[in-house]
């Protein structure tokens, strides 16, 4: 079992920044890929950045690229989403997962733990 805990969301402007952290406990955290995801109100779960275990390759949405960043501490068992020039379309809840498949996909289907996630607001 792994648990997953995010913190770092708030009420910010738009072309604000906001650093989300996922830390998680349980089993080794350098098996897992990590994700984050959205979702908004009305709308579906959304892929947004993911990270291989060792941070070897990374992987983004067009709707982030370039503006997002994921990176992992894995001597802290965090990973982190460093979120510039926010957009009131950014506005969701962001979620954590991890998966044991060891590469980058966007598939939530293929993560196996989530986090509860932490609310991001964006105002114009």
């Amino acid at each position: 079992q792994v648990q997953l805990v995010e913190s770092g969301g708030g009420l910010v402007q738009a072309g604000d920044s906001l650093r989300l952290s996922c830390v998680a406990s349980g089993r080794t955290f350098t098996y897992y890929t990590m994700g984050w995801f959205r979702q908004a109100p009305g709308k579906e779960r959304e892929f947004v950045a993911c990270i291989t275990p060792r941070a070897t390759n990374a992987y983004y949405s067009d709707s982030v690229k370039g503006r997002f960043t994921i990176s992992r501490d894995n001597a802290k068992n965090t990973v982190y989403l460093q979120m510039n020039s926010l957009k009131p379309e950014d506005t969701a809840v962001y979620s954590c997962a991890a998966g044991q498949m060891g590469y980058i996909t966007s598939n939530y289907n293929s993560y196996d733990y989530w986090g509860q996630g932490t609310q991001v607001t964006v105002s114009s």
